[in-house]
């Protein structure tokens, strides 16, 4: 009996000790389908990093933007500002312009031809600076000039305006860079007006004690400063007069027509031409010598000759 016994629970305990050992296995097997799940969402969340912004929810994000939309804004007008400013002092510069122009019109219409540009100066941004005009005469041709600052607008209205009525022979157009005198022009008078204003607080203290020498020494100084600064803002002014606007200076003259022969240079037939202008230079100068020698003719020649006749007769006499 007792081996009987024995023998029917052996086999129970093994079917024990294998039930335990599956629950002991599919316990691990589910733990480590668990550590795997965990590791593949800590693999995949990298992946979708910008999310985490979304429980910040709608108004979150609006005010994320609006926090940062004005210092995009400001950095952005900051680097256009830089951009312009950069351009524009690169841009900026100060050029005296001259140009000489030298024209051509008939002799009879000198005249009006210089007055229809002189009066089209008058009706634009034109200031007449000197005008001349010498009209013709048999002794010597005659010309004109006009010398006007434009203003760089309305040069091609005036130029336009004069070649419709003379030919133009020459047109020079010469620059002159003035930046670096009106740099330092400004930059005088931004400091002499600093030293001025200073000199002005000064006498209007009156906390600091200042004996009357010293008072009369700050209005000397100022008084100095003033004045070198209305020199230097005239030098200015002046300068702004030749940058800002263009200096054009027209020469006018006859025009002439040029006779050329076919075989060249003839000497003959240029004698020939200038026959009359030599004689009458010849007897222009005869006439010339006549009326320099006549009064010696008669106060000299003429004495020397009758006392000549007197002292030969007196000596033939004589002889006789």
């Amino acid at each position: 009996m007792i081996r009987r016994t024995l023998s029917v629970s052996t086999p129970r305990a093994a079917v024990r000790h294998r039930a335990g050992a599956v629950l002991l296995a599919l316990a691990a097997a589910l733990s480590l389908a668990g550590c795997d799940r965990e590791r593949s969402a800590e693999s995949v969340a990298p992946a979708s990093a910008p999310m985490p912004a979304a429980p910040m929810g709608y108004g979150g994000a609006m005010k994320a933007q609006r926090a940062s939309a004005p210092q995009a804004e400001i950095a952005a007008s900051l680097s256009d500002e830089a951009r312009g400013g950069s351009g524009e002092t690169a841009l900026r510069r100060f050029l005296a312009v001259r140009q000489d122009l030298n024209v051509e019109v008939p002799a009879e219409q000198l005249a009006d031809a210089w007055g229809k540009v002189r009066d089209l100066c008058g009706t634009l941004k034109c200031e007449l600076l000197s005008s001349s005009l010498l009209r013709e005469t048999p002794q010597q041709p005659g010309n004109a000039l006009l010398e006007m600052r434009v203003e760089p607008a309305d040069v091609d209205q005036l130029l336009g305006g004069l070649a419709g009525v003379a030919n133009v022979v020459s047109h020079t157009t010469t620059s002159e860079d003035k930046t670096s005198e009106v740099i330092d022009v400004e930059a005088r008078i931004k400091n002499r007006t600093e030293f001025r204003d200073s000199l002005r607080v000064m006498l209007r203290d009156t906390v600091t004690k200042r004996t009357m020498a010293d008072l009369l020494a700050i209005q000397r100084t100022l008084s100095d400063t003033q004045a070198e600064l209305d020199a230097i803002a005239t030098q200015r002014k002046v300068l702004a007069q030749q940058t800002s606007k263009q200096h054009i200076q027209i020469q006018f003259t006859p025009r002439r027509a040029l006779v050329s022969g076919s075989d060249g240079y003839s000497p003959m037939a240029h004698a020939l031409r200038n026959a009359g202008d030599v004689l009458a230079e010849s007897v222009g100068a005869l006439i010339t010598f006549v009326a320099a020698a006549l009064p010696w003719l008669l106060l000299v020649v003429l004495p020397l000759g009758w006392l000549a006749r007197v002292l030969w007769r007196r000596r033939r006499t004589g002889k006789a």
